[in-house]
Order: structure tokens, then C-alpha cells, then sequence
């Protein structure tokens, strides 16, 4: 048995959220099972989902290694599979593996510096699948701490565009850690990228990067410029990390525009032509805006990594891994604004920090 600090967050049936450090004891691992001491660990959104959600931080009481706010309506009872439970957080991380199950996979692994999904990454002991554990070799901890969820679904990505038969997609605020490492792939894979920012600056950065279509919508010319740069790659499925709001309302409507200004005959019913968008997180948590302004013609999903991964199957999943390995430090490097312990993860200045979700300000835990 290992002994070490965990966090946890708890959300009671009275929207009370506590989020705190704990003493904590981890059993041998079993079988496929290592035990990794965690030395590093980034803060994606999916993660602040289940930290916080849309807690009050602002007034929240903070104390050392623990934050206790209200999470308001309709927040709190939308996650009542929760009330009660108290739930380690951070799904992927870095270190090394101290000890082994007894399967020759997971014995292969002591000793060594490990990537890993184990949901309890903010922690500073894990128990991981010796099977989801990607061998480091020389790279840090610090190199490989991201290694899964931001470069697996960006793969994830382009390996939908190609099963769907599509050559060209959209991608929605394309400037975050995901959105540069979608340049390099489609850029590399020959997939036609339309990418959506939100300032200037972020158009930039694409652009230095080598992307071709950037689309910036904070200009007066957003739609005219959406429109463009569908009608040039034939981008009609697109990825939208936003949720809420009307970006992808704001697809729909410059891809339906595109296909009707393509008909050379008039359809009280619009174009025939196949739209699809799939959301990916909830970086706005109100409502997803659709207006009817595209006929029937569109489909809107969800998309989530792991149950890619299934559909895809094993050969592919270890495909993809094996590309992330051998560009972990190019096409998937990711930069972080801070470093922070576990005490200093849930002080008041960091935690508003992080949970805003800015682009380009990733956080890296170092348990």
C-alpha cells in the first residue's frame, strides 16, 4: 500500500461543491495494473467539467488545499448522478511507473516514465491500464503529460473526416493547443483546414504556423470570409469546442449558403447538400443556438474521444499513438502559462485563471 495527497470533488444535493486535497492510500496494482507516481499533469476543459462546472469561484471560500463554492441552477441538478460522490479528477498525466501487476505488460513497465489516462491524474499516486501507458523513453514527464487527450482527438479528427469520406473540415476556436496541432496534422495528411478564431492575434499565429483558410470572427467580414473559404476547400463538416452560443449556427448558415449559391435551380427546400457538425466541449455553457436558415439538410452530434477510439478499433487507436510518440516534441509540444502544485491548483488566483479557459494558457500540475 502507497500512502499520498489526491484531490477530490464532491457536489452535494445543495449545490455545496467542495474541492479538496486528501491523504490517500493506493493498493498494489493487479494484473494489468501499474502504479505511477505522478510528476506532471495538464488541466484540459474536460477536467474543469467535473472540478468545478459552473461553480461560483469569484465567491467561493478558499482555504489551504481546499475550495468550497455554490454551484447555482440548473447546474446542480443536472448533475445529480453525482450528489454525494466524492470523485478524483485529471484524466492524463505523466511519471513513473514504481510498481507492477503481475502480467508481463504492466512488468515491462517499472522503472520507466510513462504517459497515462487514469482519471485521478491531480494526485500524486495512480493506478493506470499498463495497456493506455505510453513508454516516454527520453522525453519528461513534463513533455508527454499531454500526450493523449489533446493529440489523440485532434487525430481523432482527421481519421473522422476520412471515414466520413470528407476532405476538408471546419475547426472552432483553432487557436488552442488542439487547434495548432490540427494545423500540422491536416497540413501533413493533405485535409483542407478552415479555421475559426476569435481575434487577430490568433489569426496570426495560424498563419504562422502555415494554416491557408483563418477566419476571424470578430471581423465585420466573418461570414462573407466563412463563406470564401467553404466555397474554396468544400468544408462541410466542421468541430466546434465552443457548445453554446452560434458558432455552430454560424457553420450551418455559411455552408447552406455556399450550397445554394452552387444550385442552378431554386429549391423552396434549399440544397441538398450534406452538413454536418459535431460539438466537442461546452467552453459556453448556455444554450447551442440553431436557427432555420438551412433546411433539414444538417445533422449536429457529439463527439468524445474514448467512444471514437472504440468505434476505430485497436489497430487504429495504436496508430495514432505511435504518431503522437514520435511527434510528441513537434506537430503535438505543448506550452503551459504556469506550473502549479496541488495547494497552489486550488487557490483563488489560479483557479479563476485556469477555469476561464483562455487560449494559450494551459496549466500544468506537478503533483
Amino acid at each position: 500500500m502507497t500512502t499520498g495527497k489526491q484531490l477530490f470533488t464532491t457536489l452535494e444535493a445543495n449545490g455545496t461543491l467542495t474541492v479538496e486535497i486528501a491523504e490517500s492510500t493506493f493498493p498494489a496494482p493487479t494484473g494489468n495494473q501499474v502504479l505511477v507516481r505522478m510528476e506532471a499533469a495538464p488541466i484540459n476543459p474536460s477536467d474543469l467539467a467535473l472540478l468545478f462546472g459552473a461553480a461560483d469561484l469569484e465567491n467561493a471560500t478558499y482555504s489551504l488545499g481546499k475550495i468550497v463554492a455554490k454551484m447555482p441552477e440548473p447546474f446542480a441538478a443536472a448533475a445529480k448522478g453525482r450528489h454525494g460522490q466524492r470523485m478524483p479528477a485529471g484524466n492524463e498525466g505523466a511519471g513513473t511507473v514504481v510498481a507492477a501487476g503481475e502480467s508481463a505488460t504492466a512488468q515491462a513497465l517499472i522503472g520507466q516514465r510513462v504517459a497515462c489516462v487514469p482519471g485521478n491524474a491531480f494526485s500524486e499516486y495512480a493506478l493506470a491500464d499498463a495497456a493506455m501507458c505510453l513508454p516516454l523513453g527520453e522525453h519528461s514527464s513534463e513533455a508527454g503529460a499531454s500526450s493523449f487527450v489533446n493529440p489523440m482527438t485532434a487525430l481523432g479528427f482527421a481519421e473522422t473526416a476520412r471515414m466520413e469520406g470528407q476532405r476538408a473540415m471546419i475547426h472552432c476556436a483553432a487557436a488552442s493547443n488542439l487547434g495548432q496541432m490540427l494545423v500540422k496534422i491536416c497540413a501533413a495528411d493533405g485535409i483542407e483546414l478552415v479555421n475559426v478564431v476569435r481575434k487577430p492575434e490568433q489569426a496570426e499565429l495560424l498563419r504562422g504556423l502555415g494554416a491557408q483558410h483563418v477566419v476571424d470572427s470578430s471581423q465585420p467580414s466573418f461570414m462573407a470570409d466563412l463563406r470564401a473559404a467553404i466555397d474554396a476547400t468544400g468544408a462541410f463538416l466542421g468541430f466546434d469546442p465552443i457548445g453554446g452560443g452560434t458558432s455552430v449556427d454560424s457553420c450551418f448558415k455559411a455552408m447552406e449558403q455556399v450550397a445554394v449559391s452552387r444550385m442552378t435551380e431554386y429549391s423552396r427546400y434549399g440544397s441538398n447538400q450534406a452538413k454536418k457538425m459535431y460539438i466537442y466541449g461546452r467552453l459556453d455553457l448556455g444554450p447551442t443556438i440553431l436557427t432555420p436558415s438551412y433546411g433539414f439538410g444538417f445533422t449536429l452530434s457529439g463527439w468524445l474521444l474514448f467512444p471514437f477510439l472504440m468505434k476505430a478499433g485497436i489497430e487504429t487507436a495504436a496508430r495514432m499513438r505511435q504518431r503522437v510518440l514520435s511527434e510528441l516534441t513537434t506537430t503535438f509540444a505543448s506550452h503551459y502559462k504556469r506550473k502549479v502544485t496541488l495547494e497552489e491548483m486550488l487557490t483563488k488566483e489560479a483557479a479563476i485563471d485556469y477555469r476561464a479557459m483562455r487560449t494559450g494558457e494551459k496549466y500544468l500540475v506537478t503533483p
